[in-house]
């Protein structure tokens, strides 16, 4: 679907020298697109700033196909995230696939969160770190348990991630992690895994948090 508006757009609104020459260009052409895809939560003034940002803080995003750039960017706006601010929302990344440099979207823990509050039916929703000096117990089964007791000082390395949510209609649950866990999750199924510019590199544990 994405490709597909990024033909459209780029079909009938070329640039005023031509063919757009710069990512910039580019998304300068899909400034209507963008408005359309965008919720509330962000205007469309803020998103193109922030796009545009994420190209001058990582030259590497300029390098990447556009079209594999575009996409991203279009996911992005459609989900109504920021991509590469402190906040950790989500990510766009420049990746080798095949020889080819191509930008995927990656989506942050925090932004996972702020989705799910948006859904309407999650009244709490956490992630935390659990370190080897803290005291941390839980127990699956027909009466799972789980109590987080973080050190107060020294806390020592990860070696656990967890999340746990609550419902508005009272359903609740939590999910466990190892660091290992985590690590073997990421390898299989994160194509920028081990890549210099991917959060998995730069933000281990907030991309531990998101998976779990």
């Amino acid at each position: 679907m994405a490709r597909d508006i990024i033909q459209k757009s780029t079909e009938n609104k070329p640039s005023v020298n031509g063919k757009p020459k710069t990512m910039q260009d580019y998304i300068k052409i899909m400034e209507s697109e963008i408005k359309k895809a965008l919720p509330s939560v962000i205007t469309p003034e803020r998103f193109t700033r922030i796009t545009l940002s994420a190209l001058s803080t990582n030259p590497k995003l300029a390098d990447t196909t556009p079209m594999s750039f575009l996409g991203a960017m279009m996911t992005a706006a459609q989900l109504g995230l920021e991509v590469n601010t402190p906040l950790g929302q989500a990510y766009l990344i420049p990746f080798k696939n095949k020889g080819v440099l191509e930008c995927q979207f990656q989506l942050g823990y925090k932004g996972l969160i702020d989705l799910a509050y948006r859904s309407g039916e999650v009244s709490i929703i956490q992630a935390h770190t659990v370190y080897e000096n803290d005291d941390f117990v839980y127990e699956l089964g027909l009466n799972p348990k789980l109590e987080h007791v973080p050190a107060t000082e020294n806390r020592g390395d990860p070696i656990f991630f967890y999340a746990v949510f609550k419902t508005k209609s009272e359903g609740y649950g939590f999910e466990v992690m190892s660091v290992d866990d985590v690590k073997r999750h990421a390898k299989k199924y994160s194509q920028s895994y081990g890549s210099t510019f991917s959060p998995w590199t730069n933000n281990f544990e907030e991309m531990a948090k998101k998976t779990v």
